[in-house]
């Protein structure tokens, strides 16, 4: 049996990460330890076997484990909720349906949440992918609330309606109208109730080009800290179910096999292709480097994932984004996956993450997975 190190850590933070980990049933092995005053050793390799790797990660990475009982939401009531933000558009109807469908399959319910802007926020904000509100009079609160509710109801009539008929799964879910902008609106609820996967429409290419400032869907992506499904709005949702073509953007280090774990427990029952883009982050990679840790990556994979099959498909990390419509024409990917990593405000602005760029470049939909 193969051990790696899952993790280095104080004496104490190990010895807590051993405890979750095996009341899990993951052997954990501590190594570098002065077993004779272990207080004072400063790094102890945290050691598991490899077959376990892809759990380890996902305990590990809940940035809950190590918070006081009681804080917080509940983590069970969580995990069994899809959020789906709407501003009542076609393209955010279309989300919900896809929502759904993966929440049939999960047994999960689901969550609508939409936002308005109350009249202490003036001026053109931009509340979706193509409609700009605007404050042309003042109106109190309780009367925008009011609309909004109403709004809420009518879409969730015909979301019922087409439950009735058969054209939709019956799951359960719940509602609420808040106050706010709604990209914050989204990343607070979120935090607060961290949802299992928040799916989210978006408009077609062209449009979006033109819509490319102001985007809610592309700010949630940056800030996010959950999984996000997008879903373009001329999408064939009967393909959804079960994604064929998948394109898989690697930063070949270990969070890859979080996000696949996260990917393989999205969709289960997929018998798809996963093509694999290494852009590795850190500039001492070779392309040589790269390219042998990419099948590495793939082959671990292949063991450990067994309805998919992988493949590296090998590109210039400077021309990467250039060469994605290429590639979408010989491979016809239904679904890109993006392991992301949250960027400061800073960052944000002048250097946009990966899923940000390719939110406004593919009609396909995108899992971006926080890592």
């Amino acid at each position: 049996m193969r051990l790696i190190t899952l993790a280095i850590h104080t004496y104490e933070h190990a010895l807590a990460v051993k405890s979750i980990l095996e009341a899990e049933g993951i052997d954990v092995t501590l190594q570098n330890v002065n077993l004779e005053t272990p207080e004072v050793s400063s790094g102890v390799r945290v050691r598991i076997p490899e077959t376990d790797l892809p759990l380890a990660l996902r305990i590990v990475e809940n940035q809950d484990i190590f918070r006081p009982a009681g804080q917080g939401a509940d983590p069970a009531a969580s995990r069994h909720t899809i959020v789906v933000p709407t501003d009542f558009s076609s393209h955010a109807f279309k989300a919900a349906e896809v929502a759904a469908r993966l929440a049939k399959r999960h047994k999960a319910g689901l969550h609508f949440l939409h936002s308005f802007l109350g009249p202490r926020l003036t001026g053109n904000v931009q509340l979706s992918d193509n409609l700009t509100y605007e404050v042309a009079e003042p109106r109190g609160t309780e009367e925008l609330a009011a609309e909004a509710e109403r709004q809420m109801h009518d879409m969730l009539a015909d979301f019922k309606g087409k439950m009735k008929n058969g054209s939709l799964p019956v799951v359960k879910y719940t509602h609420a109208v808040v106050e706010g902008v709604p990209e914050d609106s989204i990343v607070e609820h979120a935090r607060l109730n961290p949802p299992y996967l928040v799916v989210m429409g978006t408009r077609n290419f062209d449009r979006k080009e033109r819509e490319m400032i102001g985007s809610v869907t592309a700010e949630v992506l940056d800030e996010s800290r959950f999984s996000v499904l997008t879903i373009p709005e001329n999408l064939d949702i009967s393909h959804v179910d079960g994604p064929h073509n998948i394109l898989f953007f690697s930063n070949l280090d270990q969070e890859d096999i979080l996000a696949m774990d996260t990917l393989y427990r999205i969709f289960p029952d997929a018998k798809a292709c996963v093509r694999i883009i290494h852009i590795p982050r850190r500039l001492r990679f070779t392309d040589r480097a790269a390219g042998h840790s990419a099948i590495a990556l793939s082959e671990y994979c292949a063991k450990r994932f067994g309805h998919f099959t992988f493949e590296t498909v090998p590109v210039t990390p400077k021309t990467a984004l250039a060469e994605l419509e290429g590639l979408q024409s010989r491979h016809n990917f239904d679904l890109i996956v993006i392991p992301n990593r949250r960027k400061n405000a800073f960052s944000r602005l002048f250097n946009p993450g990966l899923a940000h760029k390719i939110l406004f470049r593919a009609d396909i939909p995108m899992l971006v997975i926080p890592v």
